[in-house]
Parts: C-alpha cells; sequence; structure tokens
C-alpha cells in the first residue's frame, strides 16, 4: 500500500516531504488494513529491530544476529534519497524497540523517527560530529571532500555535513559501539551477546582499515574522480583527493563550470580512470570518461547492495579497494590477503 505522489514538477524533497505528511494520516488505518507483516513486526520473541537504509541494517544484524528481527526501510536495490514510506513502514517504525537511522540523509524517515515512542533510536551522526567537505566549481580540485550540501538541488535536514560517513571504518566501528551499547540496553538478558558480537565487528572494521592503509600508501596519484560527491570521509581518512562531477545527490546535474573544473583536475593529476557507482546511471561518468579518453571503474557508495545474499559492507569496501588500487596505480594487494579482486573497468 504505496501513499505516492504525483510528480508535477515538484522536487523529491518536496515531494517526499508531502508523501510523509499523507502517510502519517493514513498510518493508524493501514496497520489494520495493509495485508502482511515485516519481519520486526513478527519479532517471535527477539528485538524488533528498524534499520533505516542498508549500512544500518548491516550493523543491526552483524551486531543483534540470532537475537534480532531487522526491517530495512529501504529496499535492495533502491537509492535511500529516494525512499518515500508507506502507512505501513510508518507503523513498523512506530512498534520498533530499537530504531538505527542517520538524521539528515531520508527526511521521511527522521519524522517517522521523531513519531515514534520508542526509548531507543540511535541517530548514527551522533557517534561522532560530521564534515562540510565543500567545494568551490572553479578550483582544480575538491580539497579532500565533496561538494556543498547547499549546492545544486539536494540538501540534507542536517546542514552540518557529508552524511556518509560509513565510508569511513573508523567512524563506521563508532557507530557499531552506539548499536552495541543500546541492543544491550534495550535487551538485557543478551547484552554479554552483544558486547561480543560488537567487539567482533569492530575487529574486522579495525582490519579493513589497515588494509586500506597499506593499500593505498604507494599510490603514484592519490586524487580521484567520481561521479558522486560520496567519498569525502573515506578521502579524508587516507590522504586522498575526491573530485567530484555531481554533488551528495547523485542524480543532479553538474554545471559547466564543474565539469571544466572536473576535466582540468584529471589532466592535472594523471587520473586514468572514472569512477561510477551502481544504483544510478553511469551515464554521466562515461561522458566524461569518453571526453578525457579515460576508463571507467565502480566505486560504490554502499548507500544498498543490489544482492545482500552475496555482498555485504566488507566485500563491497574490499572491492572499493581494489579498484581504487588499480587506478591510482598503487601496488596490487599480495595473493593471499582479502583484498585482491581485480578492478571493473569499462
Amino acid at each position: 500500500m504505496m501513499i505516492g505522489l504525483p510528480r508535477l514538477g515538484l522536487s523529491r524533497r518536496t515531494r517526499t516531504s508531502l508523501a510523509l505528511g499523507t502517510t502519517a494520516l493514513a498510518a493508524s488505518l493501514a496497520l489494520t488494513a495493509c495485508g502482511g507483516s515485516s519481519s520486526a513486526d513478527s519479532g517471535n520473541g527477539r528485538l524488533k529491530v528498524v534499520a533505516s537504509f542498508y549500512p544500518m541494517e548491516f550493523l543491526a544484524q552483524q551486531i543483534g544476529k540470532e537475537h534480532v528481527a531487522v526491517t530495512d526501510l529501504t529496499a535492495a536495490g533502491v537509492e535511500p534519497h529516494d525512499l518515500e514510506l508507506t502507512a505501513k513502514q510508518v507503523g513498523t517504525v512506530q512498534k520498533a524497540d530499537a530504531i538505527i537511522y542517520l538524521k539528515g540523509l531520508q527526511p521521511t524517515v527522521d519524522q517517522a523517527v521523531a513519531q515514534s515512542s520508542s526509548k531507543h533510536k540511535i541517530d548514527a551522526t551522533a557517534a561522532g560530529p560530521l564534515v562540510d567537505h565543500h567545494l568551490d566549481e572553479g578550483t582544480e580540485g575538491d580539497g579532500h571532500g565533496a561538494e556543498s550540501h547547499q549546492a545544486e538541488g539536494h540538501k540534507h535536514e542536517d546542514p552540518a555535513g557529508d552524511p556518509h560517513i560509513w565510508l569511513d571504518p573508523t567512524r563506521y566501528a563508532a557507530i557499531a559501539k552506539s548499536v552495541g551499547d543500546e541492543f544491550a540496553k534495550a535487551d538485557p538478558a543478551h547484552a554479554e551477546d552483544y558486547r561480543k558480537n560488537t567487539d567482533e565487528l569492530v575487529t574486522k572494521l579495525t582490519a579493513l582499515d589497515q588494509e586500506f592503509r597499506t593499500g593505498l600508501k604507494d599510490a603514484k596519484t592519490r586524487t580521484f574522480v567520481t561521479s558522486h560527491a560520496a567519498f569525502g570521509y573515506l578521502a579524508d581518512h587516507y590522504g586522498l583527493t575526491q573530485v567530484a562531477i555531481n554533488g551528495v545527490d547523485p542524480e543532479s546535474e553538474p554545471t559547466p563550470a564543474r565539469l571544466s573544473a572536473v576535466q582540468k583536475a584529471a589532466k592535472d593529476n594523471g587520473v586514468t580512470t572514472i569512477f561510477f557507482e551502481t544504483l544510478v546511471s553511469p551515464k554521466l561518468a562515461d561522458t566524461v570518461a569518453k571526453d578525457l579518453g579515460l576508463k571507467t571503474a565502480v566505486l560504490d557508495p554502499l548507500e544498498g547492495v543490489k544482492d545482500p545474499s552475496k555482498d555485504d559492507y566488507l566485500t563491497v569496501m574490499k572491492q572499493n579497494l581494489a579498484n581504487l588500487q588499480a587506478a591510482l596505480g598503487a601496488p596490487a594487494t599480495p595473493a593471499g590477503t582479502d583484498a585482491t579482486t581485480p578492478a571493473a573497468t569499462s
């Protein structure tokens, strides 16, 4: 049961805000009228957890394991910025024992969480301050960051900074600790298991961080070009420079000045590859690459995974590392380690 709205030339942000208002009015009806139930609705004695999108779902599953029933509000393969909640989903949020979300990324989720009476609301942005990865369109590069959140149409609710914190494994580990602590409070009977699972995940994320440090240490160039300005935290943490064609909204249109700056930065820094992502069209990246005679490859912002049965946060991040190594001229990770998958090029 989808509470939809005609497009009518409205911005995506306006559509989602209007949609939630309609959704909220219908929520009480939907709880009885909509057939079926989510995994969080039918917890069967487990902690009912709602996750706003994939990176939050991964944390919930890894830390909660058999003690939790997790519902991800954003279906696999869906770009999370586009999420419009159904009335049933609003009801699921209202009945959740714990909610994991990233404030400012999905306005309709923020409003549903605000309406929820759950005592265990875990905002990922609370684990560490956000950074405003600002970009000046006429400059040669982007520093270590992404385009200003005030640019090109998509403004997040929280103006303090870039929301893509999960792409820095150390920041992601800090969020994991917050989730583990909150699960232990929500379900004291299994608190020790949650702490153990959290420690195991943090150990994996620490090892991933070391793989990136080692794998990128001897890169010939430290500048990469990407279609979506999602990699500011990754760039900051590993001493790289992100040059983004688009801003934080992957569907925004770059200005001629932005395209000119990207082309100049690519030429000046010996860039060999234009990165695109998996959940949006690669047409713009393809066009820029053809204009410059460069290759294309995937750099996945992990806002979602198309097939969770085959990939997860760790495997996709290791593929990102392999693709960055190939693009930046860094020695490939030696055989026998985890990050050995070859880069995907056009």
